[in-house]
């Protein structure tokens, strides 16, 4: 199971308004099916002939909306006007792979998300110390290795301090969190200052409780779908 493989599963359930934080290449957006669909990145890497090559692909990708700057930026200037009315169904949250960007995104898009809608954020799953390390110690190291960050953090904070929302990680594609507006399952009770001081030895000690790791199948039961 991969981000792109859930997100289409959950879009055969009839959610079909489209949010992605992230874009990078597109290697997921380009293959979304859906007439709302949004793309958010300070810089996209393609350019407009690689989006007319992805609309024959895709018909689909005529309806685009593209929003080339930061997150902060798209959610204090276009948000409202997007989904005040016609409420994010599916949002994939892959930006910078760090705390506190990855927690404010994904409280942006609690604000607009429907009832029944999925956020699904990435790289929540670091299994390498390298691949948890800072996007400073990343870069110095010469961008070695894969990078997931401490998005982790963002999901023990749902898990701590929003009782409102229920947050786990499917353990596949370098942890795919998948947060809703359920009633939680369990609660963690860390302080905001307590997370901002773990470590990623602390994650590793105690990764299945923290994160409320499931295994893929669980998927099945949560959403009702089959694959």
């Amino acid at each position: 199971m991969n981000r792109l493989t859930l997100i289409q599963l959950l879009m055969k359930q009839g959610r079909k308004n489209y949010l992605e934080i992230g874009v990078y290449n597109g290697h997921i957006f380009f293959r979304i099916k859906s007439t709302l669909k949004v793309g958010v990145d300070p810089e996209f890497k393609f350019d407009l002939l690689r989006k007319i090559g992805k609309t024959f692909i895709n018909p689909y990708n005529i309806f685009n909306q593209y929003f080339s700057e930061t997150s902060d930026d798209f959610f204090n200037s276009h948000a409202n006007h997007l989904f005040g009315d016609k409420k994010i169904e599916i949002s994939l949250v892959d930006g910078m792979h760090e705390y506190h960007y990855a927690l404010r995104d994904t409280e942006n898009v609690l604000k607009y998300l429907d009832e029944n809608g999925v956020i699904v954020l990435h790289d929540c799953n670091p299994i390498t110390k390298e691949s948890g390390r800072s996007f400073d110690e990343w870069k110095k190291s010469g961008m070695e290795y894969d990078w997931n960050g401490d998005v982790w953090k963002a999901i023990v904070h749902l898990r701590s301090l929003r009782p409102d929302v229920n947050a786990f990680v499917v353990d596949c594609d370098y942890g795919l969190g998948i947060v809703t507006k359920r009633k939680p399952e369990n609660m963690l009770s860390f302080s905001g200052n307590e997370i901002n001081s773990l470590t990623y030895e602390d994650l590793n000690n105690h990764r299945g409780e923290w994160l409320n790791l499931k295994p893929v199948n669980y998927l099945k039961e949560y959403f009702n779908i089959n694959f």
